[in-house]
Parts: structure tokens; C-alpha cells; sequence
């Protein structure tokens, strides 16, 4: 999965995209692809997971960027809306190869998923049951908490700067558990870092906050509609236009309009959904792909699917060009600190909640701690980690 940068491509690894030639551009974009169709196939362990491993390829391992632009990244993306660690992929593939690899990065991170839930919806549809593999998560889980504690451990180093951001980081942490809202919290801890940093006034900063949400909000499937595929593009383009937060806040725009309102879904059809989005590498946003299945067949699995991801797009596009700028405003590179701090507090409280579902008893205890000595002792790549994980849960399974 990794590759050395050798001497002679040192050039090509700082310059800009628009200034390569054909076949140097040619290079990056497939580089794009098999990185992101790559981390696609064995991203497991949801959004915080996926920027763990983000991490560790592209700042670590191929050195495309640093961890402070990184940083300020995941800064954007969780101040717009839509899946945090797709539109982190989005991003990078624009940094790396411009808007051909906005495109590539964003869709070979989404296509296994989609593809492997397709094909487990046909399986449901035809079957009314999901395959089990419990072994797979059983193994993998454990493995996924260290990798993500190695990210946090080191964006953490980077993030916290000073008193203000460990104030703001320590802030989200304590709020979080008090049931604020995870938007909220960005948005203070950024003005919080920002005033002190600059010592003035607060001005107007949210100028690309919920850049299309109040157009598109309103659009809502009807309950005298049955549904169609039309009619699913719309229910997930409205969703991925407005929606913050992680699966589970997905799981209550579909609990409220599918099952409660439209009475498209059953509950116990919207909770494998959601058990196959979980269970699956790639976004977890790709239940959306499941659940257009089940409504409409094909056409409503691409509806969906496509409803759901493509405002990503759209906002990275807008908001990238602006990302270094933002960095050079006293006023932004203050807020963007602040976000920064907040995300590694809001990625500590996941970690945690993940880390008391994953290591459950003696051997997912052994799992964790062997990851830990390969990870941070003899830096094992975490790709090997996860498949050692899986097999683990397999080996376990059988002795069981």
C-alpha cells in the first residue's frame, strides 16, 4: 500500500498539479486511484477510523501532505455538511490532482462500498436476511480503536497548540457528554480560539456554513407518494445537503421521514440497513445505497447513492481553493485552530464510545494491546493489522 518517494520524484511530489506535464498528471491520478480504491475496499470502523487511516497513507507513508494541511482539512469538513471522511478523500484528491482528482479520490472511495452493499441488498431483498459476519467486525474492531488512537496521538501534537486550543479540545469533550449539539460545539470553539487569538471584536465568519441547506431543505417525500427513484433522490440529496454528524444522526432523518412519516420502510428494514452500512468498509453513508435498493430496486440504489454523496462534491469544489487563504487571515487561521482542537476532542469521544463496543473481553483486550506494540513499536502497516484482525475473528470463530 505504501511506496517510498525516491530522489527523482521529489520534484513531482512538491509541485503544484497545474504545473506538470501530461504524463507526471497522468501519474498522480492513478496514484489517486489505487490509494483510495484501496483504503475503499478495508476502510472499516466508520468516519474516524477512515481519517486514521487517511493519516497514516497520505501524511505518513507517501508524504503527499502535511499533517497541519490535513488538519485543516478535517477543519473544513466538519463545517459543511455531508460524510466527514468521504469529503476528507474529496479533498485530498483535490490537493493531489487537481479536479480530475476530486472526482477519482471521491469516487474510488465510495465505489466498493457501494457496489458490496448493492449486492447485499439483492442478497436481503431475495433472502429477507443478512450474512452473518460478526467474526469480521469481532477481529477488526479492536484493531480499528488503535489505529485511530495513533491518528489522535498524532494530529493531537499538531493540534494543540497552546492554552486556548487545549481549553477548546477539552471543552468539546465535556460538552459532548451534555448532549450539545456537535455543530455548536465547532463553531465555539473556533470563535472561542479566534478571539483570543486576535484580541478583537468577533466578525461574520460563517460565510460557507450550510451553503445550499436553506434551498434545498424543503424538499421532502409526501406520504400520498409511493416511492420512486425520483422521489429517493430527492428524500438523499436534501439529506446530503444538510446533514452533520455521524451515521447514527442519518439513522434518525430515516427513522423520522421513511418509517414515521412516508411508511416506506419498515423499523426493522431501516435497522439491517443501517447493520449493513456499519458492517461494510467504506462510508457508512452507503446504506442510503441499501435502503434505495429495498424502496425502488436498481435505479433507486443508484438515486440514492448518488443523492447522498454528490452535494459532497459540489461543496469541496466550492470551499478548496479557498483552504490556504483562510490559513493566511489572522482572523480564519484562529478559527480553523479552534475547529482543529474541537475535531480531536469530538474524534476522542467517538474513540471512546467505539473502544467500550469493541474490546469486550480477554481476547479483544490481547487484540488491542498486540496492535499497539505493531503500531506504535515496529509500525506495522494497518492494513496488515485489519486482515490479522479478521483472521483472528475467523480463527476464533471456529474454535468457538
Amino acid at each position: 500500500m505504501s511506496q517510498e518517494i525516491e530522489p527523482n520524484s521529489l520534484t513531482s511530489q512538491t509541485t503544484p498539479y497545474n504545473q506538470l506535464n501530461f504524463q507526471q498528471k497522468q501519474q498522480r491520478l492513478k496514484e489517486l486511484a489505487v490509494v483510495f480504491l484501496q483504503l475503499g475496499l478495508i476502510a472499516f470502523g466508520g468516519p474516524v477510523a477512515h481519517i486514521a487511516m487517511m493519516e497514516d497513507e497520505i501524511v505518513k507513508r507517501r508524504q503527499w501532505l502535511t499533517r497541519e494541511k490535513m488538519l485543516d482539512l478535517l477543519g473544513i469538513t466538519n463545517l459543511i455538511p455531508g460524510p466527514n471522511s468521504t469529503e476528507l478523500a474529496i479533498h485530498i484528491g483535490y490537493e493531489w490532482g487537481g479536479l480530475w482528482g476530486l472526482i477519482i479520490a471521491g469516487l474510488c472511495f465510495i465505489l466498493p462500498a457501494f457496489f458490496l452493499v448493492w449486492f447485499l441488498a439483492i442478497i436481503y431483498v431475495r433472502y429477507q436476511s443478512i450474512p452473518q459476519v460478526e467474526w469480521l467486525l469481532y477481529g477488526i474492531k479492536p484493531v480499528i480503536i488503535i489505529i485511530i488512537l495513533q491518528a489522535l496521538w498524532k494530529l493531537g501534537r499538531k493540534a494543540i497548540k497552546n492554552i486556548p486550543t487545549a481549553i477548546a479540545g477539552m471543552f468539546v469533550i465535556s460538552a459532548f457528554f451534555l448532549g450539545i449539539n456537535e455543530l455548536l460545539l465547532l463553531l465555539l470553539s473556533g470563535l472561542w480560539v479566534m478571539m483570543v487569538k486576535n484580541w478583537l471584536k468577533n466578525q461574520t465568519i460563517g460565510f460557507f456554513l450550510l451553503p445550499f441547506s436553506s434551498l434545498i431543505a424543503q424538499v421532502n417525500s409526501t406520504p400520498e407518494y409511493s416511492a420512486n427513484w425520483w422521489r429517493i433522490f430527492l428524500f438523499f440529496l436534501k439529506i446530503g445537503s444538510v446533514l452533520y454528524g455521524s451515521g447514527y444522526v442519518l439513522l434518525a432523518f430515516l427513522q423520522k421521514d421513511l418509517v414515521e412519516r412516508t411508511g416506506w420502510l419498515q423499523e426493522q428494514q431501516l435497522l439491517d440497513a443501517v447493520a449493513i452500512g456499519q458492517i461494510t468498509p467504506g462510508p457508512v453513508f452507503t446504506t442510503a445505497t441499501f435502503v434505495g435498493y429495498i424502496l425502488a430496486g436498481n435505479a433507486g440504489a443508484i438515486a440514492a447513492t448518488i443523492g447522498i454523496f454528490i452535494p459532497s462534491f459540489i461543496f469541496v469544489a466550492i470551499i478548496n481553493p479557498w483552504v490556504d487563504k483562510l490559513r493566511q487571515s489572522a482572523w480564519t487561521s484562529g478559527f480553523l485552530d479552534g475547529v482543529n482542537a474541537a475535531s480531536l476532542g469530538l474524534m476522542a469521544v467517538v474513540t471512546y464510545t467505539l473502544a467500550n463496543a469493541a474490546i469486550i473481553d480477554n481476547l479483544t483486550t490481547l487484540l488491542a494491546l498486540l496492535s499497539a506494540v505493531a503500531l506504535f513499536r515496529f509500525r506495522v502497516n494497518s492494513v496488515l493489522l485489519i486482515l490479522g484482525g479478521g483472521a483472528v475473528g475467523l480463527i476464533g470463530q471456529w474454535l468457538g
